[in-house]
């Protein structure tokens, strides 16, 4: 059997790499294709993926716009040579692979405010998603328990190394924050913002009273010289680690968020998506009390100064963690039998048989 998989962030790299290399380990075919992003391709090199880049990323709709037919040209050049027998991915570009080889295509989605589903659903064969996605989709739509990073931060796949303190430069015991902010220039961040740079600032100013402070600045433009803040500027296969070790994560981005949750890790995530259309996975991680998504910047300094001062939060969301866990499905293990089940030659077999989900 082969399969196709679409990485075009961070966390697909993540999200996909247990099970390219299970599927590997079964004697299957993986062939990965990805967009040409510093961080995404030094993931894939550190994880060992058999990957191979179809295009640039695009900063804006214009650049993506003219740099669409290029990518297109290539994903159905290369398709077509790998020849695939099942397709994963989350957009147009999986889409057009799936449609042009005739092959079963999964889209593995977990954003209702994202376009991807609006045009990936009438070109896939299913669609995954947490049940805590607040669409219907219709009768291509299978949900499991949890979220997609479970895939990889799940405590039977991922296990810190708590020699990162070294790495990073802090004492065994020294207490330290990281912070996340977000450049905004996704398709999908249009019309979104996310902390000043007035507030940034000030933000870091306010924690580095209270510890350490890391700075993961996806934009690139924080000038260091004057801020009580050190960049996180370690391997980004290293930013798990140190966000299991971290007392607290403060972001204005999305999957850091989550990430932390999933580490036991005290988070507070602040931007113009939060609010009564937020994404149900934020709703329901805050429901079981392992993020806080807050509006107003004032909330976000004082509920992030009062975590850093509590010596038991910490242990209070490993435990709330622990209990998320347990009820949660395990993606890997899911994306495995759906691939398997969609590749082979009895493909008329329905995701709900062949992997559980519901």
């Amino acid at each position: 059997m082969k399969c196709l998989i679409f990485n075009n962030t961070p966390a697909h790299v993540h999200m996909y790499k247990h099970v390219v290399h299970r599927l590997e380990e079964d004697g299957h075919d993986v062939l990965v294709l990805a967009r040409d992003d510093e961080v995404t391709e030094a993931l894939l090199a550190d994880a060992d993926l058999p990957y191979e880049i179809y295009g640039k990323r695009s900063e804006s709709l214009h650049s993506l716009a003219w740099e669409l037919p290029s990518h297109v040209s290539t994903i159905v050049r290369r398709a077509r040579q790998f020849d695939p027998d099942v397709v994963f991915g989350k957009g147009p570009y999986a889409a057009v692979a799936g449609t042009v080889t005739r092959t079963p295509t999964i889209a593995v989605l977990d954003s209702e405010t994202s376009m991807d589903h609006v045009v990936a659903r009438p070109f896939v064969r299913a669609i995954l998603t947490p049940t805590a996605f607040r669409k219907d989709l219709g009768d291509k739509h299978y949900q499991f328990a949890g979220v997609t990073e479970t895939a990889y931060l799940h405590p039977d796949v991922f296990e810190p190394d708590p020699s990162i303190r070294d790495d990073l430069g802090v004492g065994p015991n020294e207490s330290y924050a990281l912070v996340r902010f977000n450049a905004f220039n996704g398709h999908h961040d249009v019309g979104k913002k996310g902390f000043s740079l007035e507030q940034r600032r000030t933000l870091l100013s306010e924690l580095a009273d209270h510890g350490t402070v890391f700075v993961s600045d996806e934009s690139g433009e924080l000038d260091f010289d004057d801020l009580p803040a050190r960049p996180f500027d370690l391997h980004p296969a290293k930013m798990h680690d140190a966000l299991a070790e971290a007392d607290l994560l403060v972001a204005d981005t999305q999957t850091m968020v989550t990430e932390a949750a999933l580490l036991g890790t005290p988070a507070i995530r602040s931007n113009s998506f939060v609010g009564e259309e937020d994404m149900g996975n934020f709703i329901e991680l805050e429901d079981h009390g392992l993020v806080t998504n807050l509006s107003s910047f004032e909330e976000v300094l004082g509920q992030s100064q009062a975590l850093l001062a509590d010596e038991n939060a910490v242990d209070r969301w490993e435990r709330r963690r622990d209990a998320y866990i347990a009820d949660a499905d395990n993606v890997t293990e899911l994306l495995f039998d759906v691939a398997v089940a969609y590749g082979s030659p009895q493909r008329e077999r329905q995701t709900a048989e062949a992997a559980g989900v519901s």
